[in-house]
């Protein structure tokens, strides 16, 4: 009797804290969306095997801005596209929606424990020691690197051209725009050539070649399974499956991983021997290493975390920059009056330059040029390279709402209670074609909407540019988003100043790939990779 008594206490005790959470606990499940196709998987085959937000737009047309989905084992989640919730998450309570377990393991692997792993206070951390390197003055200073290599690239490509009885050539822009951006990064960034446009085999630009379609591009529906079940694994197991498990799809990632980790090291050993000597460069890993060396401890990176940084900065120095700007020319490509106007719109600058005596583009000159700020906004806003980021609610909590929800049951609902633990996934694709912001026509490519005085004006303050999520926003927004504008906005003005751009049969079947980043690839031929073949051509100087 004495032994059956504790053992029912427990028991009961058991029951009473089941039905204690089961009653209490926050749930979603009145919130509408879509019926999961399986127990194992939920949703997450439609929402990852289509192109890049190929769901998010379905599931925004169907549901509205805040969407119920299923994860595995029936876990639900919530797609986010309304900009007071997504105000929410990433500014006001920013550090409370931390990234996914998951995502935070898929992120170490590319870029290892950098400011894109961190969270809390590590990632507080982390970006007071790499502000001073990405301030704006230094950005605006980078102009004449950016427009160096931008001449570099229309250098060769017109040095092909010429060589073609026609004088004209069909060009693959991710595959030589990659490397132009590289190598741009690569000086701007740590003072150091990385020499990937001389040199199609430079084994830097090899390592980062493909990488992000090659390990995240066209999963399969065990690939899906394994990534999105790895919250249920212990953490350091999950990072010894990572780094030592035999698997096809992450072997170009740790080649990458080891190639970038032996460069960062000679340079970040170089930079902290300049500095010792009284010799430190302007560069951005210069000026970190500066600001590491500071007196106390508890504010410093280690060495993995430095070597990590590197790492970070070339791949969302070149990589991001390098998409966005082959879908600039795809759009470009298929609106040919635009593209004149931009031209124009570039000559007539050229001309200012010459009658003031300026010999090169500075920062403020693309301030003057309202056609190429549209086509770049418009591009960021079409074709978010980032599409989608994912977060963590860390305790129970409550999402405002731009506007109310219709609850399954009926009711109506002006904000959200969630959850600790729910998973959320904030639809940066979505958000950008939220049609309450930017009109009737948001699913449509229209730089002129960025010109005309009736684009209202948003009343939810989220993104750094334009009120756009390309770059994210509040304390996780892209710490080099002013570098990557006015490195965008210099191959641009040298590129479009230079040739016309149109469309081959191969780039009017375009896919929107899905790879963490977007990645263009042509349709029925991803096993080749990124890919956008663009027929170029010498413009002419009389428009």
């Amino acid at each position: 009797m004495s032994f059956h008594f504790p053992v029912a206490a427990l028991a009961l005790s058991v029951i009473l804290y089941w039905l204690y959470r089961r009653l209490t606990h926050i749930s979603i499940a009145h919130i509408p969306g879509p019926k999961p196709e399986s127990f194992l998987l939920g949703n997450l085959r439609e929402f990852f095997q289509g192109q890049a937000a190929e769901a998010d737009f379905k599931w925004q047309s169907e549901y509205g801005d805040i969407v119920r989905f299923k994860g595995p084992f029936g876990e639900d989640r919530l797609l986010v596209s309304d900009p007071k919730a997504l105000q929410y998450i990433y500014q006001t309570s920013g550090y409370n929606f931390v990234k996914q377990v998951e995502r935070r393991e898929l992120s170490r692997i590319i870029s290892g424990r950098g400011i894109l792993w961190a969270d809390g206070d590590d990632h507080r951390r982390h970006r007071k020691v790499m502000l001073p390197g990405f301030s704006g003055p230094v950005a605006k200073a980078s102009v004449p690197l950016f427009f160096s290599y931008a001449s570099k690239l229309t250098a060769k490509w017109r040095s092909i051209i010429t060589s073609t009885t026609d004088q004209s050539a069909v060009l693959d822009m991710p595959s030589w725009v990659s490397r132009a951006t590289l190598d741009a990064i690569g000086e701007v960034a740590f003072d150091y050539e990385f020499g990937a446009m001389d040199n199609a085999d430079n084994a830097l630009g090899k390592a980062y070649s493909g990488v992000m379609l090659d390990t995240f591009g066209t999963l399969t529906n065990g690939e899906i399974f394994s990534q999105n079940v790895m919250s249920y694994i212990p953490l350091r197991i999950c990072e010894l499956m990572t780094d030592y498990m035999p698997s096809n799809k992450l072997h170009h990632a740790r080649t990458t991983a080891k190639i970038a980790t032996g460069v960062a090291k000679t340079l970040v050993d170089s930079k902290s021997e300049a500095l010792l000597q009284g010799k430190g460069n302007r560069d951005i890993m210069s000026l970190l290493v500066k600001a590491n060396a500071s007196e106390n401890e508890l504010t410093q990176l280690n060495e993995d975390e430095m070597l990590s940084q590197m790492r970070t900065i070339i791949l969302a120095g070149h990589e991001t920059t390098a998409n966005t700007l082959s879908w600039m020319l795809l759009e470009l490509a298929k609106r040919p009056v635009l593209q004149t106007e931009l031209r124009n719109e570039i000559r007539e600058m050229e001309c200012t330059l010459q009658s003031r005596g300026d010999p090169e583009f500075k920062a403020t000159d693309f301030d003057a040029m309202p056609c190429l700020s549209a086509v770049l906004k418009e591009t960021l806003r079409y074709h978010p390279v980032a599409y989608n980021t994912y977060r963590q609610a860390i305790k129970d909590d409550v999402l405002p709402l731009s506007k109310p929800i219709i609850t399954t049951s009926g009711d109506v609902l002006t904000e959200l209670p969630i959850p600790k633990g729910l998973r959320v996934i904030a639809s940066i694709g979505g958000y950008n074609r939220n049609k309450d912001i930017f009109g009737e026509d948001a699913h449509d490519f229209d730089p002129e909407r960025w010109l005309k005085p009736g684009l209202k004006k948003a009343t939810t303050s989220v993104g750094v540019l334009a009120n756009l999520m390309s770059f994210s926003g509040g304390v996780r927004s892209c710490i080099g988003w002013k570098f990557a504008v006015l490195e965008l906005q210099a191959f641009l003005v040298e590129m479009i100043g230079t040739f016309e751009f149109s469309l081959t049969p191969e780039s009017q079947r375009i896919r929107r790939e899905g790879a963490l980043v977007m990645i263009p690839t042509v349709e029925g031929e991803v096993e080749k990779g990124a890919q956008l073949p663009l027929k170029v051509k010498l413009a002419s100087r009389e428009e």
